[in-house]
């Protein structure tokens, strides 16, 4: 017999509890209310299947799918109405997409029947997200939307994951139809074994070698695997993005802050997980004769502009452990990781001056000086920003891995509010503070208000400086003067009150660590607004271009 019909929200939000989803994040929109009906389980008060928090942007949405999908390796789920609502989330998908970040968004559409006279918000979504999308489609069979959705959650989570995007017309959507048979999905392909034969050899030939650990590591599950490699190989390590933490600070191969050394003077340079983007100077180490061998979790993420020593491609757990399993000694010199740590250790000694710095105005170091001691070792640290981040990159060194998050390669502000739901409720127990600068703090602070609704207490410490100042200084370097970069001393404290938080504006830099504490027993979202000094920028060598 078939089965009863379902309308499509039912269908879709059956299909998404199959891949572990718990939280759909959302914008109300009547193009979509089946799904609502499906995650409320048919009223308000209902014991539904999955928690509906809904926010003040569609962006907002997106970027908490998407944090979703980094904390916890099982895609996010954001749903938004049509028009509007789906070009409102462009930017966040696209992040997404340059992240890598898995999420399945679905999209609201004009009625089919009426396609092509002018209904409400009609507009072809397709073509705008398909190339910022692992896929994108229409779903126009009513019986086969719970399909389409088991599709989409497949494929964002399959290597290299990413952003999948569905929209429904608003009359499929509506109908009630018997869902088709879910299909059985393929496994994982494993690594090529002369592939890695031929990493390994390259790397017992090294006598100062790196490894480089990105995101997809911890996206993969990696992340023992990979500090195995590290300490069988005792290959010194420098972490970036999500993998941050897979070897703690204490551990003697992380040479995270000795990295332009290691990278001026290796002669093998060993990437995983993350592309040779400008972050990585495009592969070019040194003078460019380091051998660079790379090792992503699809064919598609190796470097091709580039000629690589070895390659290998898929499951970068399975990858990493046999990698381990083919090198029975440690390799490189014997004292190349000594000497590489204890350059990351004297640039760790060297911040302590503005670290505890007394300037005033406030030295931004010191908002750090005063954060790093109080935060967990299972702390959430976000970074939603441009020149006070970069500091935070600086100077924050998780203890664990996936408990760092930053907009990534794309640079898309405004991914705070968003993350920080998304962090607050994966790990509810855990500390949840968000790092904002003051320009950051203009694209989404209104979301506040979704924090407050539902329940998610986070501590958001903004600095201050009145401007962009990561363009204000670059800017007086190239021409003498600038334009365009100052904002406001803005009272954003004073924002989040209005909205039902706390906060408090700090212009005194021993008033910095008490503010702190206030924020973190406060139980509601608290808002420590730090007047920092804009004459001091964080220092750079390279624009990366």
């Amino acid at each position: 017999m078939d089965p009863a019909p379902q309308h499509g929200g039912t269908q879709a939000v059956d299909a998404a509890l199959r891949h572990g989803v718990r939280t759909m994040f959302t914008l109300s929109g009547a193009h979509v209310f089946p799904l609502y009906d499906a995650a409320v389980g048919g009223g308000p008060g209902q014991d539904g299947p999955l928690r509906l928090v809904d926010v003040r942007h569609e962006q907002t949405a997106v970027f908490a799918a998407e944090a979703t999908g980094k904390l916890t390796r099982t895609p996010g789920f954001a749903v938004v109405t049509a028009g509007p609502g789906v070009t409102n989330a462009v930017s966040a998908v696209t992040g997404a997409f340059v992240n890598g970040s898995p999420l399945v968004l679905i999209g609201g559409r004009a009625p089919e029947g009426r396609w092509g006279s002018g209904a409400l918000q009609e507009l072809d979504h397709v073509p705008i997200l398909e190339t910022v999308t692992k896929r994108a489609w229409t779903v126009r069979d009513p019986a086969g939307v719970g399909v389409a959705v088991d599709e989409a959650f497949a494929d964002a989570g399959s290597a290299h994951r990413g952003p999948v995007f569905i929209d429904v017309p608003m009359d499929v959507l509506f109908t009630p139809a018997s869902p088709l048979p879910m299909p059985a999905r393929p496994e994982s392909v494993a690594p090529d074994a002369g592939e890695l034969d031929a990493v390994a050899a390259v790397l017992r030939s090294a006598q100062r070698p790196v490894l480089v650990l990105g995101s997809d590591v911890w996206a993969d599950g990696a992340e023992d695997a990979a500090r195995l490699l590290a300490d069988v190989s005792g290959i010194p390590v420098i972490a970036n993005g999500m993998a941050r933490g897979i070897l703690p600070p204490d551990h003697p191969l992380l040479v995270t802050r000795a990295r332009g050394a290691a990278f001026a003077t290796a002669d093998v340079v060993m990437v995983i997980g993350t592309p040779l983007d400008f972050r990585l100077g495009y592969g070019r180490f040194g003078d460019g004769s380091a051998a660079v061998v790379h090792l992503a979790d699809s064919e598609g993420q190796l470097a091709a502009h580039l000629e690589l020593a070895a390659s290998c491609a898929g499951d970068l757990a399975r990858q990493c452990t046999l990698l381990a399993g083919l090198l029975t000694e440690p390799v490189g010199a014997p004292d190349w990781a000594e000497g590489l740590r204890a350059r990351h250790l004297a640039a760790i000694a060297a911040d302590s001056a503005d670290l505890a710095s007394d300037a005033d105005p406030i030295h931004p170091a010191r908002v750090y000086g005063e954060l790093l001691p109080r935060l967990s070792d299972d702390a959430v640290v976000i970074g939603d920003g441009g020149d006070f981040v970069s500091f935070a990159g600086r100077y924050v060194e998780p203890r664990l891995p996936g408990r760092w998050l930053d907009p990534g390669p794309y640079g898309c502000l405004g991914t705070g509010p968003g993350y920080a739901m998304a962090a607050r409720i994966a790990h509810p127990s855990s500390p949840v503070v968000l790092l904002l600068g003051d320009g950051a703090a203009g694209f989404s602070l209104m979301d506040v208000d979704s924090l407050v609704r539902h329940d998610l207490p986070v501590v958001m410490v903004v600095g201050n400086n009145a401007g962009w100042n990561l363009e204000r200084h670059p800017m007086r370097f190239l021409y003498g003067y600038d334009v365009a970069a100052d904002l406001r001393p803005t009272a954003y404290d004073d924002v989040v009150r209005a909205l039902g938080g706390a906060g408090e504006t700090v212009t005194r830099p021993q008033d910095i660590g008490p503010a702190l504490d206030r924020a973190l027993a406060a139980g509601v979202p608290y808002l420590v607004n730090v007047m920092t000094d804009p004459e001091v920028a964080y220092p750079r060598s390279t624009t990366g271009v």
